[in-house]
């Protein structure tokens, strides 16, 4: 939907303070955006329309792989990789791996689409050639499947803007009737089937190259042992095009039925190996090149396998020569490919290869705001030689190979250290347990034996306070420490799960060390404040740099999963905000104490706007759902460091505020060049096209799957119940106490009122941080990751804070 002239002017009034303001934190308009004239933009408008667009060819796969290349077993993508530009695909759809037609459907759909569900084998199907009728096999399948999902997926995108737009185009292969197939499910333009041989294949191209402006070709799939495609059932065809299966169809297999290219036990015999299947890949695209060689056009070429070979994920290969897609971009030569969609050296996505191909082409324009999810390809400095640049590519799919499958039993660890920490504090130091404990004991061991363990239980109280809040510290510093151990290549190492370990153990004995020095011990909130400085300083450095420790991180983005390559992801954003609120009220606790309450305001609000800007910039952080929750929250945290009380007015104008700093952050992306916005532009797109219901469902959808089926509600559910037992009505019950309750003898009978006293924002911060973690909640999808990876960092540290204030209090006490 275009644009309302209007509303531009509206919307581009009203965001012009906010994008002065903006500006200052981190630049959220494209540099030389303000400096533009009016006559540089007729001046590029003229140029644009005398220039012809050069030819595009892509050259697609499925299942290469960088570590299949070799200079002798493929001699012409090794020859590509030392004069092109090379990165890999992240080929998620929309399951864990990605069929062949998922990957050719996200071409034809320039947004994540999917065949439907795979038969009861788990298995892919075969793309065959359109029939007589030339109607796509499976594009009613296709249809369907979009039409389920929530991403607006429309298969025949690309086909429909082609033909609209006049553009010739030649598809060769299966896989490129489904790239080039419009909206009915027939290819624009002439479709060629695939030659079987390289010399006719070579021919075949050179005669497209003379007519058409586009040339898919399809070379093949690379599939793993035992995981070859098959034919589909005739039942999911619908060859007439009528909508319903043809007449006659066969019904879906029952289990043992053998389907047409089932892997049998003779064909496990004669299945072709990898390296056979690579070397055929590699012949037909030495076939392509040399027709576009022979063609002497200047000519844009784009090499990408769209799809996995197997049911394991991994990064595909892409390449790219010629001009640029971008008139502005540096030519694909010796260097590393990039998108807008992920803003990684290097990485792409499968939905980036249809902007690439209408940016070429010079149609970009035509297609509706929002359609498109990714963005054109361009080319990034990368090693200066061929070999390093392969190597990186390689490297990063080892990288998040290795740490794919050590992500579920890290969380499952750090799972069980924090129930362990929670239950040493609930019940382990609990006073009265421990005395039914000693007694028992003494009852249980003989004589002087069991006095003497049941004294020793509670004889060294201060040894027990000082090992917590060792103990906290530590396990609030292995979440940072996890993103630090990136900075050394551990996935290199065999076995890699040592390595990552030593490190993880090495930097939490750093963190630890720096936090309980003598100049921090002292201060009460010192440790609280030394551990969340590191981590939100590490994260916001990472993130306004590039992100580069997140990738393939055990807390951070996982490449294999295709989603958020830059900016704050859910469980950078939990940590991040867990983080700059513990330091908001480390900083602003002896101010407070002081009696300094509007200081205390000012330390809160300057930490929080550096928090947002950071978290809401579409330049750095590009967090949709993370302002919504840091405003609300450091208003409150502020507001209450400042004494003044909150009412429903206040209230209201907080979740107002927060509501219109979202939007302006939302708004000023939409302003930008669409190849240029991130999610927050698109979303407001989204809502002016009148989709914002599907994102809604998706993300609730989401929210509810992993809330009910991810270990990390464990750490959750233990963790709120903790705050909820400790520092809710039972602490207010201990805390009346005059002699310490249950917890006396580990603060020499100091009331536990008295922290309340010596540490004021601590309450005041506990409300912040359920607003921002609650708040983080409710608006993202895997939502409940926010709270439980909050809570890592939260509550191993007010652990420790009450360690340090119980061994400060007892030197007061009398003896």
């Amino acid at each position: 939907m275009p644009r309302p002239p209007g509303l531009v002017r509206a919307v581009s009034a009203a965001a012009a303070v906010t994008v002065g303001v903006l500006a200052v934190f981190g630049g959220a308009l494209p540099a030389g955006a303000v400096g533009a004239t009016a006559g540089d933009t007729v001046a590029a408008a003229v140029a644009a329309a005398e220039s012809e667009p050069n030819p595009v060819v892509v050259i697609g796969a499925t299942g290469l792989r960088w570590e299949d290349v070799g200079a002798l077993t493929t001699p012409a993508l090794w020859d590509l990789s030392r004069t092109g530009a090379v990165g890999t695909i992240a080929a998620r759809s929309l399951r864990p791996s990605a069929c062949p037609a998922d990957g050719w459907l996200a071409v034809s759909a320039g947004a994540r689409a999917s065949d439907l569900a795979s038969d009861p084998y788990g298995t892919c199907r075969r793309l065959r050639e359109p029939g007589t009728d030339l109607l796509v096999p499976g594009w009613a399948d296709y249809l369907e499947s979009a039409a389920q999902g929530n991403y607006g997926a429309q298969p025949g995108l690309l086909g429909d803007t082609l033909a609209s737009a006049g553009v010739t185009a030649t598809g060769v292969g299966p896989g490129a009737a489904v790239a080039l197939a419009d909206s009915d499910g027939r290819p624009v333009g002439e479709h060629v089937r695939l030659p079987a041989t390289a010399n006719g294949l070579t021919k075949t191209v050179e005669t497209a190259l003379e007519t058409s402006q586009l040339v898919v070709i399809d070379v093949g799939t690379v599939r793993d042992p035992g995981q070859l495609t098959v034919d589909r059932p005739a039942s999911a065809l619908d060859t007439d095009g009528d909508g319903q299966p043809d007449p006659g169809a066969t019904a879906l297999p029952e289990p043992g039925e053998i389907l047409e290219g089932d892997l049998t036990a003779p064909d496990a015999v004669t299945e072709p190996a990898r390296s056979e299947q690579v070397r055929t890949i590699d012949e037909r695209i030495r076939a392509v090149l040399e027709a576009v060689d022979e063609s002497g056009q200047d000519t844009t070429v784009l090499v990408a396998s769209l799809a996995d070979s197997g049911r394991q994920p991994h990064l595909q290969l892409a390449a790219a020569a010629g001009p640029s897609a971008l008139a502005t971009g540096e030519p694909y030569e010796e260097n590393l490919l990039e998108s807008r969609s992920t803003r990684q050296p290097g990485y792409l996505m499968p939905t980036d290869i249809t902007p690439t191909i209408l940016s070429a082409l010079d149609l970009r324009d035509q297609v509706t705001p929002g359609a498109l999810v990714g963005s054109p390809a361009t080319g990034v400095p990368g090693p200066p030689l061929a070999s390093q640049r392969v190597a990186a590519m390689v490297d990063q799919d080892r990288h998040a190979w290795a740490v794919r499958p050590l992500v579920a039993p890290f969380f499952m660890l750090l799972i069980v250290i924090n129930l362990i920490l929670y239950g040493l504090v609930t019940l382990g130091l609990n006073g009265v347990v421990l005395a039914r404990l000693s007694s028992g004991l003494s009852r249980a061991l003989p004589g002087r034996i069991g006095r003497a363990v049941a004294d020793g239980m509670t004889s060294q109280p201060g040894m027990v306070l000082g090992a917590l809040r060792i103990a906290g510290v530590a396990v609030a510093s292995i979440p940072v420490a996890t993103f630090l151990a990136n900075l050394t290549p551990w996935w290199r190492v065999q076995p890699a799960s040592y390595a990552l370990t030593a490190l993880i153990i090495g930097w939490v004995a750093v963190i630890t060390a720096l936090a309980l020095l003598p100049r921090w011990k002292s201060w009460l909130l010192g440790p609280l404040g030394v551990v969340a400085a590191i981590t939100a300083a590490v994260i916001a450095v990472d993130i306004a740099t590039g992100a580069r420790l997140q990738i393939s991180a055990l807390m951070g983005v996982q490449p294999l999963v295709g989603a958020r390559f830059y900016g704050f992801n859910n469980q950078a954003f939990a940590l991040f905000a867990a983080s700059t609120v513990l330091l908001a009220v480390a900083f602003a606790n002896p101010l407070v104490k002081r009696g300094r309450p509007g200081w205390a305001a000012a330390v809160v609000a300057i930490v929080g706007v550096v928090a947002t800007a950071l978290d809401g910039l579409p330049s750095v952080g590009a967090d949709f759902g993370g302002p919504p929750a840091l405003v609300p929250a450091f208003a409150v945290l502020a507001l209450l460091a400042g004494g003044i009380r909150i009412g429903w007015v206040k209230a209201l104008g907080i979740l107002g505020a927060a509501a219109a700093v979202v939007i302006s952050f939302a708004v000023v992306d939409w302003l930008r060049p669409a190849d240029s916005q991130t999610h927050l532009g698109r979303f407001v797109q989204t809502v002016l096209d009148g989709g914002i219901w599907p994102v809604i469902t998706r993300k609730a959808s989401q929210n509810i799957e992993i809330l009910f089926g991810n270990a990390l509600t464990l750490l959750a559910i233990a963790g709120i119940a903790l705050v909820v037992l400790v520092l809710g009505r039972p602490l207010r019950a201990i805390a009346s106490a005059p002699d310490g309750g249950p917890f006396g003898w580990l603060s020499a009978g100091a009331p536990l009122t008295q922290l309340g006293t010596d540490a004021p924002m601590l309450r005041p911060g506990l409300v912040a941080l359920a607003i921002a973690l609650g708040i983080g909640f409710a608006l993202n999808d895997s939502g409940v990751v926010i709270p439980a990876v909050g809570i890592t960092v939260v509550v191993p540290l007010l652990v420790a804070a009450c360690a340090g204030w119980m061994l400060s209090v007892r030197p007061r006490q009398p003896r």
